[in-house]
């Protein structure tokens, strides 16, 4: 689970530094598909990320408004912020937590029963999915997307050697 939250934060920061070469005017522009535009993907998965950890663990939660959030130090600023709640909550997961109970309460008043191992792998694949998204998007301005392969990443610990 950790390292799949680890993989997912170095995506990010590399899609950051990806947004950094491209103009305001096109990380704003409306697209076809997502959530809109490449920022506003970004501030997404930013705030879905928080928002599902905050709920699962009975904290409160609020919707962030993106017009708060329309440029990229912005939506650093706050991955940053909300990184601060995310990331121990994550660093401390353990098994016995994998299949806690989380009643979603559902606007048309149906509860919906889910493992806090499930929330978790949603986020995580939410983020996964989205990043496609701006993989093609990437594309269509000519630009190579980041890459997505989690192999060569550093993300296993070892002690030195692979087993």
């Amino acid at each position: 689970m950790q390292t799949f939250f680890r993989y997912n934060w170095m995506i990010r920061e590399q899609w950051y530094r990806w947004c950094e070469e491209v103009s305001q005017e096109e990380l704003l522009k409306q697209r076809v598909g997502g959530v809109g535009s490449i920022l506003k993907t970004l501030f997404h998965i930013v705030d879905v990320e928080w928002s599902w950890i905050q709920t699962i663990q009975g904290k409160p939660d609020f919707q962030e408004d993106f017009s708060l959030y329309d440029t990229l130090d912005k939506v650093r600023e706050l991955d940053a912020k909300f990184r601060l709640d995310v990331e121990p909550f994550v660093l401390a997961w353990h098994d016995g937590l994998e299949r806690k109970r989380f009643e979603d309460h559902l606007p048309d008043g149906r509860i919906v029963i889910d493992a806090w191992g499930e929330v978790m792998r949603h986020v995580i694949a939410h983020q996964i999915h989205h990043i496609g998204q701006l993989s093609i998007w990437s594309r269509e301005l000519g630009k190579p997307p980041v890459s997505a392969n989690v192999i060569g990443k550093g993300l296993i610990e070892s002690d030195g050697g692979i087993d």
